[in-house]
């Protein structure tokens, strides 16, 4: 039980937790002050209660004359009745001779200890009977009571005022350590919504606010600014050092191209004149230096794109360049049977990338499932403004696991069968963002994959008119 009582504290916020710990000593305290208070308090009331109607009690013998013959009570009884007394005369037997007020409460048989008896306070005192000559015949007891009602009506009020302070106490402790609290955290507060928006803006070049005081908040707020110009420096160091390799890859890419070019030419005039096992090596190597070709085509434009290296612009239609794509890769797709449904999609484009992009989502669908796998390409322009590509298939689409990591580099999945560098997507998603666009992925009806490219559209005055239709057709 206490463990889950400590847990339970625990998980409540600090300044709550300052300000109910302060509460609580205060109102251990206050509870000893008011025990110690009270109980002096309530001892002196009763004490001097007490001590009052002794003293009374003890002159009043002297202040009463009686007279045998005949009987008589020189001092009115009622003189003696003030403050809820009650004044008893009795015989040595215990027998009632007079008393004041009437309708007073029997004490019993007078005794000279005193007693609370039915809520009054009683003393039993013997006075002298006189005669007429003034000479002492005998005693009567004279009992003096008085009640403690009143007395114990004031301690009670003394009880409540000490517990509704003691409450008061309490409250007012914590409503105090409350704004204390608050005030006390009121700069940690700021230094956790700078970090918050440190953390939204990823911008560690901000300041942290510093407190004034010299105290650990203060000394928090040094280090994480001190954190902050590390991370600062850690990232522009990263950024530097990201800029150079993407640069470096950008030249080593562009600058391979020429000698690439040239060892293709060559070793195509030597699969042509070689033959046997000459031929068979040189082709083998040209197979090689293409798909090499091809790798530092798709590094050259992704550099490109790491490095917002943006090449020319021209006005270009999405619905041709799919009839293009689809022409080129019309040898390797007999397996499958590609549809297109495309119209005029007039984009502000760099059209070799376009078509890469094209080239790359339809090679996708060709490596990625099994013969007989219909592809369906479709290219518009929405109402929205948007010039629309999508290349969707009825395989068996894309695994839930790979999923969130298919448009990153190298990503391959388990039943690649072409051989591919796993940058295909990759190229299509840094060319749609490129040209202020995104490419999604979605699950085709009633099972596939469905890829959808979208991009800002020209508008239909600056398009350019070409005179073509494109209908729907098969390849």
């Amino acid at each position: 039980m206490p463990a889950k009582l400590s847990a339970s504290f625990d998980r409540l916020p600090i300044r709550v937790r300052l300000a109910g710990v302060s509460a609580l000593l205060t109102f251990v305290i206050l509870c000893a002050f008011a025990l110690a208070i009270g109980s002096l308090t309530v001892q002196r009331i009763r004490s001097d209660f007490n001590r009052e109607v002794q003293s009374t009690a003890y002159q009043l013998p002297y202040q009463l004359r009686f007279t045998i013959y005949p009987f008589q009570i020189k001092t009115p009884l009622s003189e003696f009745t003030e403050n809820h007394a009650v004044v008893k005369i009795l015989s040595l037997g215990g027998a009632l001779v007079a008393q004041s007020p009437k309708n007073a409460p029997s004490f019993g048989t007078p005794a000279p200890t005193p007693a609370t008896i039915h809520g009054y306070r009683v003393i039993s005192r013997p006075v002298p009977v006189v005669n007429a000559a003034g000479e002492t015949r005998g005693f009567l007891w004279v009992q003096y009571a008085r009640s403690v009602a009143a007395t114990e009506a004031t301690c009670k009020r003394v009880e409540l005022f000490l517990l509704l302070g003691v409450l008061a106490g309490s409250l007012l402790a914590l409503a105090a350590g409350m704004a204390i609290a608050r005030r006390a955290m009121a700069p940690i507060a700021l230094l956790t919504s700078t970090a918050a928006e440190i953390a939204r803006t990823r911008d560690p070049s901000r300041r942290v606010p510093q407190s004034q005081s010299e105290d650990e908040v203060a000394e928090l707020a040094r280090t994480l600014e001190g954190m902050l110009r590390e991370l600062d420096a850690a990232r522009g160091e990263t950024e530097s050092m990201l800029a150079r390799q993407r640069q470096f890859v950008a030249d080593a890419s562009h600058e391979l191209r020429t000698p690439l070019t040239s060892v293709l030419a060559n070793l195509e005039l030597l699969a042509e004149s070689l033959h046997g096992d000459q031929g068979e090596a040189a082709s083998s190597a040209l197979r090689s230096s293409q798909r090499m070709r091809r790798l530092v085509a798709d590094l050259l434009l992704l550099a490109r794109s790491d490095v917002a290296r943006v090449v020319a612009r021209e006005p270009c239609d999405l619905a041709q360049i799919v009839v293009e794509a689809a022409g080129e890769l019309g040898p390797v797709s007999t397996e499958h049977d590609i549809s297109l449904d495309i119209h005029p999609a007039e984009v502000m484009g760099a059209r070799d990338e376009l078509h890469r992009l094209t080239i790359n989502l339809l090679e996708n669908a060709l490596r990625h499932t099994p013969p007989g796998t219909a592809i369906h390409v479709s290219t518009l322009t929405r109402a929205d403004g948007k010039a629309q590509l999508v290349v969707e298939d009825d395989g068996p689409g894309v695994p839930p696991a790979l999923a969130p990591s298919l448009f990153e580099r190298f990503v391959r999945g388990a039943g690649d069968r072409g051989g591919s560098f796993g940058l295909g997507l990759a190229i299509v998603q840094a060319v749609a963002v490129s040209h202020g666009g995104s490419v999604a992925l979605e699950t085709a009806a009633p099972h596939g994959a469905r890829f959808v490219v979208s991009m800002p559209a020209m508008p239909a005055g600056e398009a350019p008119e070409q005179p073509r239709e494109l209908a729907q057709r098969a390849v």
